[in-house]
C-alpha cells in the first residue's frame, strides 16, 4: 500500500524523550499501525545511538509473548544501557495484562515507550485507571481531504472532493478501484469494529439490536436527538427496549471512536446545555456501506465532514444554541472561538440568508463563518466569511 507522511508524524517527533507513555488511539484500520512503522523508520534514520525493541501481535512470530511476564523478559533482555532504548509495541491489548508489563517499564525510567491497540481496547477513557504513569494520548483519524489529495496526487480540487465524499478517508479501501469493493472493505471493518471488539469486550450477545442502533444513527448523523428518543424509535422494532441499554451501548460505539458525540452550547447564557446531543460518524463511508447512497443528503454529509475535520484539528466543538436560533458549531481551542454554519448549497438566496442570519445574531466579535459547497473563492457577506468546503478542508 501507498504511505503518506501524515501530520502525526510530526507529533510523535516531537515528544521523543518525554517520560509519557505514548498511546496512539483511534477507530480501527486508521492507520495507527503504520504511523508506528513510519516512526521506527524515522528513529533509524535520524536518532543517534538508538535502539529499537519491537513487538507486533498482529505477526505470529510474537505469539508466544502474549503473557505479561514473558513479554517484559522479552524487552528487558534487549535493553542496551548506553543506548536510547525505545519500545513500540503494536496491539499490545493481545497481550493479557499487558498494563502491568508497561507499568513497569514506565516505572524503571529506562524506555521511551509508544503503543498501539485496538479501539475498544485501549480507549481514552480506559488510560488512567490502566496506567499508573502519565500518558500522552495521540488519536488517529481517518484521512483528511488533504491527505486524500496527497495520496492520489490529484490536481482537480473538486472532481477530488466529490470523490471525497463518497470515498471517505478509510485509506485501505483505496487499494480497490470499484465503489462496491471499497464499501466492502468499508463494512468488514465495520463488522470487525462492531461484533469482535465491541461485543467481545462487554460481552454483549444481541448483535441485533447494536446493528439496529448503529443503522439508527448512521442514518440521523447530524440531527439534535437524545437516548430516550433513539430509544423510543427501536421500541417500534423491539418494545422491550429501555434506555439505560441504549445510552450503554451508545458509549460503547463512542468509546470505540465510531462516533462522537457533541452537545448543546447556550451562546448567551455561555453554559452547556444537557439531555440532547449531535452524533457524528468518524467517516461517513460506514454509512454509504451499511445504508447505500441513495437520497443522500449532501448538507448532512458536509456537516459530518465538518466536524470530524475541526476534531482533526484539535478544537473542542459544541451544537451552538441561542433562543430559537441554532449554529451547527462554536467551535473552542484554547482563547480561540470560531462560530460556523454549514450547508449544501447556498445559491439560493433565502437559503444563504437564513443560514447567515443565525450567524449575525451573535453580537460578540468572534469570527463567524458558513461552509457550503460554493465553488468559488472566500467572500465576506455582511461580515460573515463564505468558505467553498473544499477550499477550506485544505487550509
Amino acid at each position: 500500500m501507498k504511505l503518506i507522511e501524515r501530520e502525526y508524524l510530526k507529533e510523535l517527533i516531537s515528544v521523543i524523550g518525554t517520560p509519557d507513555i505514548k498511546v496512539i488511539t483511534g477507530v480501527r484500520r486508521s492507520g495507527k499501525s503504520k504511523l508506528l512503522e513510519e516512526f521506527k523508520n524515522y528513529i533509524l534514520q535520524n536518532v543517534e545511538h538508538s535502539n529499537i525493541i519491537e513487538i507486533d501481535f498482529n505477526s505470529l512470530d510474537y505469539e508466544n509473548l502474549r503473557e505479561y511476564h514473558r513479554m517484559n523478559e522479552y524487552i528487558e533482555k534487549r535493553y542496551i544501557k548506553e543506548k536510547k532504548n525505545f519500545v513500540l509495541i503494536d496491539e499490545v491489548q493481545m497481550c493479557e495484562g499487558f498494563e502491568k508489563t508497561i507499568n513497569s517499564l514506565h516505572t524503571s525510567e529506562k524506555y521511551d515507550i509508544y503503543i498501539t491497540g485496538s479501539n475498544a481496547f485501549l480507549m481514552s477513557s480506559d488510560l488512567a485507571t490502566l496506567f499508573t504513569g502519565r500518558t500522552y494520548e495521540i488519536e488517529i483519524f481517518p484521512f483528511s481531504f488533504k491527505e486524500y489529495l496527497k495520496y492520489y496526487c490529484d490536481s482537480n480540487m473538486d472532481e477530488a472532493f466529490n470523490k471525497y465524499v463518497r470515498e471517505g478517508g478509510m485509506s485501505g479501501s483505496y487499494l480497490y478501484k470499484e465503489e462496491k469493493q471499497k464499501y466492502k472493505y468499508i463494512l468488514d471493518v465495520y463488522n470487525t469494529l462492531i461484533v469482535r471488539d465491541i461485543c467481545q469486550k462487554y460481552k454483549i450477545k444481541n448483535t441485533e439490536l447494536l446493528d439496529n442502533l448503529t443503522n439508527f444513527m448512521m442514518d440521523n448523523i447530524s440531527n439534535i436527538t437524545s437516548i430516550r428518543n433513539i430509544t423510543n424509535s427501536l421500541n417500534r422494532i423491539d418494545n422491550t427496549l429501555n434506555h439505560k441499554t441504549i445510552g450503554s451501548y451508545i458509549d460503547y460505539m463512542t468509546n470505540a471512536y465510531l462516533f462522537y458525540k457533541v452537545k448543546r452550547y447556550d451562546i448567551q447564557g455561555k453554559k452547556y446545555l444537557e439531555s440532547q446531543d449531535k452524533y457524528y460518524l468518524v467517516d461517513p463511508t460506514f454509512k454509504f456501506a451499511k445504508l447505500g447512497t441513495k437520497n443522500m443528503n449532501y448538507g448532512r454529509v458536509y456537516e459530518n465532514i465538518v466536524a470530524i475535520e475541526l476534531l482533526r484539528r484539535g478544537y473542542e466543538i459544541y451544537v451552538g444554541e441561542m433562543y430559537h436560533l441554532k449554529v451547527d458549531f462554536v467551535a473552542i481551542k484554547r482563547n480561540e472561538k470560531i462560530y460556523i454554519q454549514v450547508s449544501d448549497n447556498i445559491s439560493d438566496d433565502s437559503t444563504l440568508e437564513r443560514e447567515v442570519n443565525s450567524l449575525l445574531q451573535i453580537k460578540d466579535a468572534y469570527p463567524k463563518i458558513l461552509i457550503a459547497r460554493t465553488m468559488h473563492d472566500t467572500y465576506q457577506y455582511e461580515g460573515v466569511q463564505i468558505y467553498d468546503i473544499a477550499k477550506w478542508l485544505l487550509e
